[in-house]
Formats: C-alpha cells, structure tokens, sequence
C-alpha cells in the first residue's frame, strides 16, 4: 500500500452478474460510510485507489463497483487487480450472482435489454456475461446469490457478510434457511438439520421462532443435536487454519431445515455463539427464512 496512508478497511470491488444485486451492494456500502465509485475502467479503477491509499487523502473507505460494460476500454480487470497486490493494496472481491431464470425475470421487470444481448436472447446476454466473468468469480473473497433474497435480506447479509472488516480476522457468517424456499448457492458449507425433531409439531412451540428461548431449548436439549453441533464444530475448527493459508478469510455456513423458522435458527444460533468464543474470528448469523410462511 502507498507509504504514509493505510486504509481503514480494505478496499471493496464489487462486481458480478448484470440484475444480480450490484446497485444494492453498493448503497449498502454508502450507508456503512464508504466512498463508492461506479462503473470505472480498469485503468482508472487502479488511479483511483492510488489517490485514495495518499497520504493527504480524505477518503480512508472506499468500493469501486465495476461490471461488463467497462469491457469497452482497454485493460483487464484482471491486469488491474494484479497491479493493485504488487503495490500492497489487495482489495476485497465481492461477486454479486442469481440464478438465470431470476436474472431473466429482473430485465424483462424493468423492461431492459443485457449489455451483452445484441441482437440475440436475453438468456444470450446472461451466458457470455458468465463467461466474461467466470476468471474474476473465481478469484471472490465473497460470492453472494440474491436470488431468493428480498432487498432487506439483501441488505441484511452484506451487511453480515462485512462487519468490521478487520484485516487480522477470519468472516465467517453462520445463515439459517429453509429447504423449501431453495438452498443459498453461495454457501462455503452446508449442513442439513431435518434428522432433528420437529418444534412445529409440537402445538405450544409453533408459534415461535429459534431465536426464542422455548423453541431453542427443545431443539438444544435434544442428544443429537448436541452430539451433532460437537462434531460438526471439530470440523469446522479443523479447516479454518486450512482456509486462511488458501487466502480465504471470509466463510459461509449454511444451516437448513424445512422452512427456516425452528430448529435452523436455533442450530445456527449457536453455532455462531461458539465461533465467536474465538478472538481470531468475526462471527454474524442470519436468518434468512425467519419471517417467510
């Protein structure tokens, strides 16, 4: 990083798919008070976190969103990432994704043609955008599918995804969901927690959540959960050196069940509550299903 100037948080690229949540990142950003450039070339992309890493600069967090219409100019967003890690500065990657038939759906909403139609489909649009920008997916510290997301879950897991962004710690975001509303994508590991007893079941818990107190000591009391959560926590610890060494800091564990409300939640819960018994790592659990019927 430019001698005389440190970031207070890394640097953020927001990229990905076109209708997959980019704008929406970026405002999210803006209100954790980052400064949030759009859509510059690669060139500049490189110019501008030169300016920001000066000394005298007044900006100290900064997201530069860049999608596939900066393909235009010369330069790769690939030839610009490598200059900025030879000069220190290594930004945080955050890919934004969905799925097609929801990509689809948000351009013919909006009555939009893909940057990359041309005189072909929509879904041609969609198919060379992801072959323009499979290399950079690859190298994402943060992938997040919006495809079952509203805007406020939306907002919700950035959020969760980033807390403080402290450069020393491993992110790991522990996300309950329900399988019926279909399974996050972006999920690092993904454990299924139906084998569990069912607090819908049972008529005086039904109306609660995991987050409560009745539903999370039935499902916490039962053996195989807690047999269960020992083990899958040995697992887990085991690999987080592993992840660290591979430069991946930020983590995302999924917990399902059917709809998301009981015994996800409560799993999830704590889970969370014991990774953050560990100073080396920041730990944000999320909700997804919570309050879908």
């Amino acid at each position: 990083m430019t001698e005389g100037h440190r970031f207070a948080t890394p640097p953020i690229l927001i990229t990905g798919m076109s209708g997959g949540g980019l704008n929406s990142a970026a405002k999210v950003l803006e209100d954790k008070g980052y400064y949030v450039a759009h859509n510059l070339p690669p060139k500049i992309l490189v110019e501008l976190l030169e300016l920001c890493a000066a000394e005298d600069s007044p900006v100290d967090k900064v997201a530069v969103l860049t999608d596939v219409r900066t393909r235009m100019f010369p330069g790769s967003l690939g030839e610009a990432l490598t200059i900025l890690r030879e000069r220190g500065m290594e930004p945080t990657i955050l890919f934004m994704d969905a799925r097609d038939d929801i990509l689809i759906s948000r351009f013919d909403s909006v009555r939009r043609t893909h940057p990359l139609q041309g005189d072909g489909t929509l879904h041609d649009g969609i198919k060379r955008e992801r072959e323009a920008v499979a290399a950079i997916k690859e190298q994402a510290d943060i992938v997040i599918d919006s495809s079952n997301l509203s805007v406020h879950d939306l907002r919700r897991t950035i959020e969760a995804s980033f807390g403080s962004m402290e450069r020393d710690r491993q992110h790991i975001v522990v996300e309950s969901f329900g399988f019926k509303h279909g399974a996050p994508r972006d999920a690092d590991l993904m454990i299924d927690v139906r084998f569990l007893p069912n607090p819908y079941w049972v008529p005086e818990l039904r109306q609660y959540r995991g987050v409560d107190k009745p539903v999370s000591d039935y499902v916490l009391s039962r053996p195989a959960a807690g047999e269960f959560i020992d083990k899958f926590m040995d697992m887990l610890n085991s690999t987080l050196a592993g992840y660290r060494h591979e430069g991946k800091n930020y983590i995302t564990v999924a917990v399902g069940c059917t709809g998301g409300h009981h015994r996800s939640v409560a799993i999830a819960k704590e889970i969370g509550r014991r990774l953050a018994e560990n100073p080396d790592l920041e730990v944000n659990v999320l909700h997804r299903d919570i309050e879908r019927h």
